[in-house]
């Protein structure tokens, strides 16, 4: 199939793409790598009458450190985003995630926030932005406001940006711990192809060995990507034995909510969650430089 016809507009500004959401309300729609929109349109399920390019915007283009968090604009391409050395160090889990994201054609095109935007329940960039308690920023005519990750993605393919909203940035908390540890599990029918389930986890620990900070996160296994950061809490102040980490991945799976569909059934993305949530966690362990 083809897409529907509809009219290409390239936005000369982010307050040009407002006036054009403004304008034309549900039948506008933002693009920027076009790699989850573009296959949508031409199955037909989704068919607006106006597309706004947004990719050239410099104010949707910058990777910044501000204070404590890494800022990345909504169309960075992903590629550009995993090949930045501040990304390793500062939030190294991305790397880890970006490196399960599609296949590199698709890396090369597709943007961070088109990513987040798209809201897929099994993809990397959301599981990563859920589990770092990252901050989007929301900008319109209206003015700008800021949402927690947990907020913005609120179903499958559903987010809370308003039809009149573009996503300006994504800003991912650096952890301050003496020393972080993360790690992301994921299996797909093939690599590059959508997960079935996805775990990611980070740890702090200090000086000696014991937690000062932990989170976790499950992707495929319901509406949206789910972080259990209030569970993995109970990990502080103990030395992550790996019993422990076993508990509490057993812990996180009871509480998931899995579908059937023609990839796997709930019942095996349960255990998966379980399996997957575990191995994350003593990934992330090794990694912060503690052995089983």
């Amino acid at each position: 199939m083809k897409a529907a016809p509809f009219e290409y507009v390239r936005a000369e500004s982010l307050d040009h793409a407002c006036q054009m959401l403004v304008q034309h309300g549900d039948e506008a729609k933002l693009i920027a790598g076009g790699q989850s929109l573009v296959p949508m349109l031409a199955m037909r399920l989704l068919a607006p009458a106006w597309l706004v390019d947004i990719h050239g915007l410099s104010e949707l283009q910058q990777i910044a450190i501000a204070e404590d968090q890494l800022v990345i604009g909504a169309a960075v391409r992903q590629c550009v985003a995993d090949a930045d050395p501040r990304l390793n160090s500062a939030v190294p889990l991305l790397s880890r995630a970006l490196h399960w994201v599609g296949h590199a054609a698709t890396r090369n095109r597709g943007t961070v926030g088109g990513s987040l935007a798209h809201a897929d329940p099994s993809a990397e960039l959301a599981l990563s932005a859920a589990l770092l308690e990252a901050t989007l920023t929301l900008r319109s005519e209206r003015g700008s406001r800021q949402v927690a990750a947990g907020d913005f993605l609120i179903g499958p393919m559903m987010t809370c940006l308003e039809a009149d909203e573009c996503l300006l940035e994504v800003r991912f908390p650096i952890w301050q711990e003496a020393r972080t540890g993360s790690a992301f599990e994921e299996i797909s029918a093939r690599h590059g192809d959508f997960a079935i389930v996805s775990a990611a986890a980070q740890v702090g620990v200090d000086q000696t060995g014991r937690c000062t900070r932990a989170a976790l996160a499950i992707g495929g296994a319901g509406p949206s990507a789910l972080a259990f950061n209030d569970l993995a809490r109970r990990l502080v102040g103990t030395r992550l034995e790996d019993g422990l980490l076993r508990d509490l991945a057993q812990q996180v799976a009871a509480k998931v909510e899995p579908t059937s569909d023609l990839q796997a059934s709930a019942a095996y993305r349960h255990h998966l969650a379980g399996v997957l949530a575990e191995r994350a966690l003593l990934g992330a362990k090794r990694d912060a430089g503690l052995s089983s």
